[in-house]
């Protein structure tokens, strides 16, 4: 057999083999890990599309919270599995957009190179926070106080680099406030000590804040999307209160490792489309203060791209660095 032969016969066989797997996924239960702890609004989004998508497969979904590292622990470890479709990664745009930027050397992951886009699944605002007995109303009182004690009030968030971390530091940026950032590893500690006002502010997801705020324990200042919430349409948005263009949106992705067949990953991102297309789907998440968002994996593509821009100008405008 000739060298044009042979190489036309392994590249067959390895489509043949592609194929054949394709056609039988899922045949055992499929892994999703999630980098960040569990009880967020992370773990509720990825169970929402996952009993779906466990329903319509016949297959079991399990959900594998590995937080640490800035999502990188989580990241990795599906990076590194096989690219079989059976180790998904769910995170969050952070993950994709900002954390590469974050390291003084080259970043331990590349967002395109080393994984397939699936689609996406939510989409939703931030919400700042502050303890019920901050004498605070609005961001425009907030601002002022942190203007008359620079250095004294501090903001938590869910981990160095992430999408609230930069977002209270373009804040910072635009008003000129001084502020103490405190990193915590995922919002479940950092609203632990926003409760009794050890630290000053937070901005967060519905998940890990809405009770509180129910409960009046938590007033909501603002929302970072650049229209205002339908589930907090009451809560005017940074840009309403001083900051003109500001607008921040957090998502929640579907991820599988870099050169899963493109049948397996085709059949995923169809079947989550249906689902977060039905009315059922938007339903399920407005509980969770998200709206559901079907995508192509060509969509999620162009949209890390469009926001690792931005977002590289805007680490390096706040010199953020892993801590």
């Amino acid at each position: 057999m000739n060298s044009v032969l042979r190489w036309t016969f392994l590249a067959l066989s390895a489509f043949a083999c592609a194929f054949a797997q394709a056609q039988g996924y899922p045949s055992k239960p499929i892994r999703v890990i999630i980098p960040f702890p569990p009880g967020g609004g992370s773990d509720a989004a990825a169970r929402l599309v996952t009993n779906h998508l466990a329903q319509v497969l016949a297959q079991t979904f399990v959900i594998d919270a590995r937080p640490g590292g800035n999502t990188v622990i989580g990241t990795m470890a599906v990076a590194k599995a096989p690219a079989d479709g059976y180790t998904l990664l769910f995170t969050g745009g952070s993950t994709m957009s900002i954390q590469p930027f974050m390291f003084a050397g080259k970043p331990p992951f590349d967002p395109l190179g080393d994984f397939a886009p699936v689609g996406m699944v939510s989409r939703f605002p931030f919400f700042l926070v502050v303890p019920a007995s901050l004498q605070a109303n609005s961001l425009q009182e907030l601002i002022a106080l942190a203007k008359a004690s620079p250095g004294k009030l501090s903001y938590a968030s869910n981990g160095s680099g992430t999408i609230g971390h930069l977002s209270m530091e373009m804040i910072r940026k635009e008003t000129g406030i001084d502020l103490i950032h405190v990193p915590y590893k995922g919002f479940a500690p950092a609203v632990i000590d926003l409760l009794p006002g050890r630290v000053t502010m937070l901005l967060a997801d519905v998940a890990p804040i809405g009770q509180h705020v129910r409960a009046g324990n938590l007033k909501v200042l603002a929302a970072t999307s650049a229209k205002r919430s339908s589930y907090w349409p009451e809560v005017p948005t940074v840009a309403e209160q001083g900051i003109p263009g500001f607008g921040v949106e957090v998502w929640f992705a579907l991820y599988a490792p870099a050169k899963t067949p493109d049948e397996i990953v085709a059949r995923l991102n169809a079947e989550m489309q249906k689902y977060l297309s039905s009315p059922e789907a938007k339903d399920a998440y407005a509980k969770i203060g998200m709206d559901s968002a079907a995508s192509s994996a060509e969509e999620l593509r162009a949209r890390i791209i469009a926001e690792q821009n931005v977002f590289s100008k805007a680490v390096k405008d706040a010199n953020l660095k892993v801590e």
